[in-house]
């Protein structure tokens, strides 16, 4: 892990939020790939950077600020450490890449296999699983997703007329 972003010594521009917000574009394509053939979250079914031009963006980025990764072996016998080393002045850049080496450790790690999209109504959410039948990214969503399975039946029902029993 590189050493942290001194985020206090560090000015938001405009610049920096708009390469927050594409690098979260092309983050959010390759999640809606990850998560195939399941459908994607419901806000990026019609506005997803294409896979190959947002692996290329993220890999872009990444490559921003050059690390080397450096072990330290304690000197009382302690399990060795590691951390990467990097000579990127500019605290934006080293920002933006980390997010990007993140996301390339997370898509390339054991946890991308638990990646699932929420399948709430209109939540936009991807969420890693935790549980084996967890379906949505938090309570409020399931409670809204029940809800609307039930205004569903309900109103189904009305449609076809009363129903005798």
């Amino acid at each position: 892990m590189p050493d942290p972003v001194p985020a206090e010594h560090m000015a938001v521009d405009e610049g920096l939020r708009v390469e927050i917000v594409e690098l979260r574009r092309a983050v959010r394509a390759l999640f809606a790939q990850a998560v195939s053939p399941v459908p994607p979250s419901s806000a990026d079914d019609r506005h997803l950077m294409p896979a190959d031009e947002a692996l290329a963006h993220l890999n872009a980025v990444a490559a921003r600020e050059a690390v080397v990764p450096q072990m330290a072996w304690p000197p009382d016998g302690g399990a060795p450490t590691s951390r990467l080393l990097s000579a990127e002045k500019d605290p934006k850049v080293r920002l933006v890449a980390a997010l990007a080496r993140a996301t390339v450790d997370f898509l390339t790690g054991p946890q991308r296999t638990y990646l699932r999209a929420c399948s709430a109504p209109r939540c936009v959410r991807y969420f890693v699983k935790s549980h084996g039948r967890q379906e949505w990214c938090k309570p409020s969503c399931g409670n809204r997703a029940r809800a609307a399975r039930h205004y569903q039946r309900h109103r189904t029902a009305t449609d076809d007329g009363p129903t005798l029993p």
